[in-house]
């Protein structure tokens, strides 16, 4: 597209033309299983008490005629979005695109669900407004080249709230103009910082539903004709000079629509098979790898050394006496001493490790105690999540492996199945969950989204 215009016109015009004859079908089906995936994340967190706790906080404000995920409670279209959001990203089981440290379906997937169902919009549309919401996300956050984390800033949270607009717009039928001006509005509605992860608290699951939320409100406004700026990316105070800081040299907004429908991005991204911060997960495989080559007792583990890229310290590292005695599930998702740890004891790191009789288990608390790091010479950040791990027996043998996660390794069609099926069954029986799993990777025949929002609510 012509780069005289600016950034939101371009992306205005890729929103509106978007068809799915355009769509290659594996780029098609990849957006359906990261739908999937992201539905299953929700379900195995509509258990768990953060999740109550915003539901009650959000019925408090009113009801409405949106349905939740795995809930029979039914609120108001935003706050239900909200709280499908908060589900999807709550237990940091959702996909990751690396490139830009972007979770794409916490945000794009609930608003996708709530507005095609808000205007009876078909299955088909609901699955094109996900593809072109996770496409825009996964394009806003490449282009930042991981400037936002390095800010402090959620990209998930500050990126969702564009990707949004656009989705919403785009089930609302806006015109070109009215897309463009529902990015300018979402300027002033984005919002997130990694605050949390100086202490395990819970704000962070919150960021996608904001992103949702905001990204409805500025195009419903948009719908209304309330004008925003006409340049939210490359103004002055736009998105990536103002969030960015002095980071903002090295982002390149200008390629934010390169290649846009012949190069597709949102298809890289990685599902988690780990329910913790991906920082962890290069670590965690090397460290289940040396355990299993090496058959290693943790008993005898004098110490263990790990190399980090130095924008994943404050995640997963820092404050590291707080990291080594995690205090909560979610400080537990985000401990690099506890994760190695459970690898090492346990040979997994899946959802029963976020239970507190694990995360305080005084045998992992004593292994994760062993751990220390130093900054990775050559990590290759962001293009790679790379995890170095030295560990030294009590007989003095040395163990050292090397791994890396990048964006070009998906899970497998069959282990993300296998994941949903996991999560789904922690609400359900198997015979539900295969039909909902049947219902989702063929939303395309659905005549109404509603069909399928209601067989995903509570029983």
């Amino acid at each position: 597209m012509a780069n005289d215009l600016m950034i939101s016109d371009r992306l205005a015009a890729f929103a509106d033309s978007l068809q799915q004859s355009q769509i290659p079908p594996e780029v098609w089906r990849r957006a359906k299983l990261l739908t999937l995936d992201a539905i299953g994340a929700a379900y195995a967190a509509s258990r768990c008490d953060f999740a109550q706790k915003t539901r009650a906080a959000l019925s408090a404000l009113g009801s409405g005629e949106s349905q939740v995920i795995g809930m029979t409670a039914k609120l108001a279209l935003r706050d239900a979005v909200m709280l499908n959001s908060v589900m999807v990203h709550g237990l940091d089981y959702d996909d990751t695109y690396l490139p830009g440290s972007v979770h794409l379906t916490a945000s794009c997937v609930p608003t996708a669900l709530g507005m095609a169902a808000h205007t009876g919009a078909s299955g088909r549309d609901f699955m094109l407004a996900t593809l072109l919401g996770l496409e825009i996300d996964a394009r806003l956050g490449i282009a930042g080249n991981g400037g936002f984390l390095r800010a402090g800033f959620h990209a998930t949270s500050i990126l969702g709230t564009f990707a949004c607009s656009l989705i919403a717009g785009r089930l609302l039928k806006l015109n070109r103009k009215q897309l463009a001006m529902a990015q300018g509005i979402a300027l002033s509605t984005a919002s997130g910082n990694m605050q949390p992860m100086e202490d395990g608290s819970w704000t962070k699951r919150i960021h996608p539903g904001w992103a949702a939320a905001g990204g409805i409100t500025a195009a419903m406004l948009a719908r209304e004709g309330f004008i925003g700026p006409v340049a939210p990316y490359e103004g002055r105070f736009g998105l990536y000079p103002c969030f960015l800081g002095k980071h903002a040299a090295a982002a390149d907004p200008q390629s934010v629509d390169a290649e846009i429908g012949q190069r597709w991005e949102f298809i890289r991204s990685s599902v988690k098979l780990f329910p913790a911060c991906h920082q962890a997960h290069a670590f965690m495989n090397a460290a289940l790898k040396l355990s299993r080559a090496h058959a290693i007792d943790p008993d005898q583990v004098e110490s263990f050394h790990v190399l980090i890229a130095e924008p994943a310290v404050p995640l997963i590292c820092e404050p590291l006496e707080s990291k080594r005695r995690p205090d909560s599930s979610y400080a537990a998702q985000f401990s690099l001493p506890y994760a190695i740890a459970s690898c090492l004891k346990r040979g997994k790191f899946g959802l029963p490790e976020l239970e507190e009789p694990s995360y305080t288990d005084p045998a992992l608390r004593a292994l994760a105690q062993r751990m220390t790091y130093s900054i990775d010479p050559d990590p290759g950040f962001p293009k790679f999540r790379s995890g170095e791990v030295h560990i030294k027996m009590k007989s003095g043998a040395e163990h050292r492996c090397r791994e890396q996660v990048v964006p070009d390794e998906p899970a497998p069609e069959a282990a993300i199945v296998e994941k949903f099926l996991n999560n789904a069954q922690l609400r359900m029986p198997l015979a539900r969950a295969e039909k909902l799993r049947d219902m989702i990777l063929d939303v395309e025949a659905l005549a109404d989204t509603r069909t399928l929002v209601t067989e995903l609510a509570g029983k």
